[in-house]
C-alpha cells in the first residue's frame, strides 16, 4: 500500500525530472540557435569552434584552432547554391543558383558580391582550367560548355551516341586539357532545375554516367558507367585517382550512399573501381546515412565531402583520411551543404555552399588543386 506522502514524493520526483528534461531541452535549443545565428549581432564564437568535430586525431592537423566557421552571403532569394569555384588570377569564388537560373560572384577582396550571369541555363557545377577559363554544367541545355576569354560561350559536351546527354552535374579538369564530368540526370527530372524529360525513367536520356572530354580533339568518351548517378567529383593529388560520389540512392533502392574510387589508367580510362567511402554515420545511438555531393582533396589526399539530408549533427562536411576513407572529421552547419572547393590566396580556405548560403573557414591545409 502506498501512502500519500510517497504518492506526492513520487510526483514531486517526476515533476522535477520533467521540469529538469525540459530545462535541458530548452538550454540544448538555445545552444543551437545561437550556434546557428550568423547575424552581425550574433554572440562571439569562442574558440575552438566547436562544430569543427574531430572523430580521428587526424583531423587535429587538419583544422584550426583559432578561426570560425563564417557566413560569407545569405539571401532568402536564393534557393540552392551549388558548384562553387575559385579563380585564383581574380581572387573570386563563382557559384550557380541552379532554380533561380544565375551564377554569382564572390571578391576576396571586399567581398563584394554580385551577379555575374544571368540567365545561366540553370548550371550547376563550375570549375576553371589551366587557361583560367570558366567550365560549367548546365541543366536546362543538358551541355558542358566553356566561357571563352571573350566573354564567348562554347558548348563543349551535349550528346552521346546520337543521344542528348541527361544534365551534366559536376566537372574537374586534368592537367593535360581533358575535362571530366558526370552525368546524373537530375536536371532532367525536374522544371525546377532544368527540364523534366517527362519519360518516366529515372534516366531522362541514357544511361547515367561519367565521361571524359579529350582536349585536342574535343571527343567524348564515356568512361564508366559503373555507378548510380555520379555527382561530385575530384582527382587525387597525383592525378591517379578519381573520386565521384554516388547519390543513387535518390532513385535507386540499391544504391549505396558512398564515395567511389578509381584508378586511373594512362590518363584517359578508368579501372578497378570500388567503394572508398561510406555516408554511414553513427548519431545519438542510431546509424543514419545521408548523402555526398561536391567533393574535394587536400595536398595531402583527404576528401572533403559535402554531406546533408540527414540533420543536425550530420549536414555539412564530412573529412574522410586518404588511407583507408574512414571519417576522421566533420564541419557541422546550419543548413545542408552541396558542394565545396578549396580557394582563397593560399588555397587554405574551404568554401561551402550551403542551400541559401555561402560559408567559408579557414584550414591547416591546402587544396590539391587549382580550384
Amino acid at each position: 500500500m502506498t501512502s500519500t506522502d510517497d504518492n506526492s514524493r513520487t510526483g514531486t520526483n517526476r515533476r522535477t525530472f520533467l521540469a529538469a528534461t525540459a530545462a535541458a531541452a530548452a538550454f540544448a535549443a538555445s545552444r543551437l540557435q545561437a550556434d546557428d545565428d550568423y547575424s552581425d549581432t550574433a554572440p562571439p564564437v569562442r574558440y575552438p569552434d566547436h562544430r569543427l568535430v574531430t572523430l580521428d586525431e587526424r583531423f587535429n592537423k587538419l583544422k584550426l584552432g583559432n578561426t570560425p566557421i563564417q557566413r560569407l552571403y545569405h539571401s532568402k532569394e536564393m534557393l540552392w547554391a551549388e558548384g562553387p569555384a575559385w579563380n585564383g588570377s581574380g581572387r573570386y569564388l563563382v557559384w550557380s543558383d541552379i532554380p533561380n537560373n544565375v551564377q554569382h560572384r564572390w571578391l576576396e577582396e571586399d567581398g563584394h558580391v554580385s551577379t555575374v550571369r544571368n540567365p545561366s541555363y540553370n548550371s550547376n557545377g563550375n570549375t576553371f582550367d589551366f587557361h583560367g577559363r570558366q567550365i560549367s554544367c548546365e541543366h536546362l541545355t543538358r551541355s558542358v560548355v566553356r566561357y571563352e576569354h571573350d566573354g564567348t560561350r562554347n558548348v563543349l559536351a551535349s550528346e552521346f551516341n546520337g543521344k542528348s546527354l541527361n544534365a551534366p552535374n559536376d566537372a574537374v579538369v586534368h592537367p593535360n586539357g581533358d575535362i571530366w564530368f558526370t552525368d546524373p540526370g537530375y536536371g532532367g527530372l525536374m522544371d525546377y532545375e532544368g527540364r523534366n524529360a517527362n519519360n518516366g525513367s529515372v534516366q531522362p536520356y541514357q544511361k547515367e554516367a561519367v565521361y571524359r572530354i579529350e582536349s585536342s580533339t574535343g571527343k567524348l568518351t564515356q568512361v564508366t558507367t559503373d555507378i548510380f548517378k555520379p555527382n561530385g567529383l575530384c582527382f587525387s593529388p597525383d592525378y591517379k585517382k578519381l573520386y565521384v560520389a554516388d547519390t543513387g540512392a535518390s532513385h535507386y533502392k540499391d544504391a549505396k550512399k558512398e564515395i567511389k574510387v578509381w584508378d586511373i589508367v594512362n590518363e584517359k580510362s578508368l579501372a578497378n573501381g570500388r567503394t572508398f567511402a561510406s555516408m554511414d554515420l553513427e548519431l545519438n545511438g542510431e546509424t543514419v546515412a545521408g548523402m555526398a555531393d561536391g567533393i574535394r582533396c587536400d595536398i595531402d589526399g583527404n576528401v572533403w565531402s559535402s554531406a546533408g539530408w540527414v540533420g543536425q549533427g550530420y549536414d555539412g562536411v564530412h573529412v574522410f583520411g586518404h588511407e583507408d576513407g574512414q571519417r576522421i572529421g566533420q564541419i557541422l552547419l546550419p543548413e545542408i551543404c552541396s558542394n565545396v572547393c578549396f580557394g582563397g590566396s593560399k588555397r587554405n580556405r574551404l568554401f561551402m555552399t550551403g542551400s541559401t548560403s555561402l560559408y567559408a573557414v579557414y584550414t591547416n591545409i591546402r587544396g590539391a588543386h587549382i580550384t
